[in-house]
């Protein structure tokens, strides 16, 4: 059971790791300097996210994160 939860959950991980650096193009190194100002993109970078999928399930789009890039970007 153990090593079923660890395979979705490592899937899962990988998965949002993925879609959130191709989102913000943080794939290399972050466009800030210092632990503070590093800090504060991610958490901005996260309440971005957050809020756009909260806008994207309250227009009820089927697929939510489908076009979020695009939507982003447009925003």
């Amino acid at each position: 059971m153990r090593r079923i939860f660890h395979l979705l959950r490592h899937r899962a991980i990988e998965n949002f790791n993925g879609d959130f650096k191709s989102l913000f193009d943080a794939h290399g190194s972050v466009p800030t300097k210092g632990e503070a100002d590093t800090a504060r993109f991610a958490l901005g970078a996260v309440l971005i996210y957050q809020l756009a999928l909260l806008h994207r399930h309250d227009k009820r789009h089927p697929d939510t994160n489908r076009g979020l890039k695009a939507f982003l970007r447009a925003a």
